[in-house]
């Protein structure tokens, strides 16, 4: 059993060839350095939003939660593995619930930032 679950943990399931691109492999690669940029950006619009009004320090973590989910999609450009999921999904729900509490303590009114 451990065996079996340290080879699903290192799969690779799909690798970035730029030496034999397809067109589908080429916009995955693509889509996934924009969807990077796009997350590295929202980590930093929400750093702006700390420093203009510094309610809490978790909006630092948020952040940080932004530019880790980027990060792995820089990643997920070149490979996509099962670990990598997993650190993703494991992201996605810390990224749901730290702004779930930001928004509820500190900005009750706002509507999406």
């Amino acid at each position: 059993m451990h065996d079996w679950l340290q080879k699903q943990l290192q799969r690779i399931w799909w690798t970035w060839d730029p030496s034999a691109p397809t067109t589908i492999s080429q916009a995955y690669h693509c889509f996934n350095i924009l969807e990077g940029c796009v997350w590295v950006m929202f980590s930093a619009l929400v750093l702006q939003r700390y420093h203009q009004h510094r309610h809490s320090q978790w909006e630092i973590a948020y952040s940080l939660a932004f530019l880790s989910f980027g990060l792995t999609d820089f990643g997920e450009a070149w490979e996509q593995s099962t670990w990598l999921i997993a650190v993703k999904g494991l992201n996605v729900v810390v990224l749901f619930r730290l702004r779930y509490v930001i928004m509820k303590r500190f900005y009750p009114t706002a509507g999406l930032f």
